[in-house]
């Protein structure tokens, strides 16, 4: 099982613009219950650095890009989102990191479940200890 799951959404448009459709238990593999997105994030900087219990998220770089860092426990990977049609699926016990934002990224995140605090790990050394 790749530790990077892309999801390549349908692109529609015509010489109006792009249009990208995100629909929950279709292309999403999830109810969506939360939406939230990152902007104005300096180059320089790191966010993530975390994994959830049970939520489950999908990431889609909609403006500019990002680095993100997957880790399982195991195994290390990293993709860069550049492209509003290509999401990644962040699912449970994945620790991530985000890194190396463009000055114009705009990153939105589909999320399963309404934010809990009790469901993040936020400590790497207890992320290992609970794979």
């Amino acid at each position: 099982m790749s530790l990077i799951k892309l999801i390549e959404f349908n692109q529609l448009g015509d010489d109006r613009g792009g249009l990208v459709s995100l629909e929950q238990n279709k292309n999403i593999p999830f109810d969506i219950k939360r939406v939230y997105y990152i902007f104005d994030t300096k180059g320089s900087v790191a966010r993530g650095f975390h994994a959830h219990k049970a939520l489950r998220q999908i990431a889609v770089c909609v403006k500019g890009s990002c680095r993100f860092l997957m880790d399982n426990g195991h195994n290390k990977a990293e993709v860069v989102l550049d492209k509003p049609n290509k999401g990644i699926l962040i699912d449970v016990m994945q620790w991530h990191e985000m890194h190396d934002f463009s000055d114009d990224c705009v990153l939105i995140v589909l999320a399963s479940d309404y934010y809990d605090e009790t469901d993040y790990i936020r400590n790497y050394d207890d992320f290992l200890c609970q794979i």
